[in-house]
């Protein structure tokens, strides 16, 4: 490999907009991330229940008692 014209592979600090921090290894200085595996629906076991909840409406909507 050439000298000189690699960029620095370093680790660094990756920031969630929930306040989780973790680090990794990239050549960017900061990471900043929307979401991660402690506040994203799949990994939480929340998508689940949103979908359930989503069906349970649909039903509501075209069974459901009429006020």
């Amino acid at each position: 490999m050439k000298e000189g014209i690699h960029p620095k592979y370093e680790t660094v600090t990756v920031t969630c907009a929930c306040g989780n921090t973790f680090e990794t290894r990239s050549t960017a200085s900061e990471i900043r991330v929307e979401i991660c595996s402690k506040c994203h629906p799949f990994f939480t076991g929340q998508q689940r229940a949103q979908q359930a909840r989503g069906r349970i409406e649909q039903f509501n909507k075209r069974y459901g008692k009429k006020a």
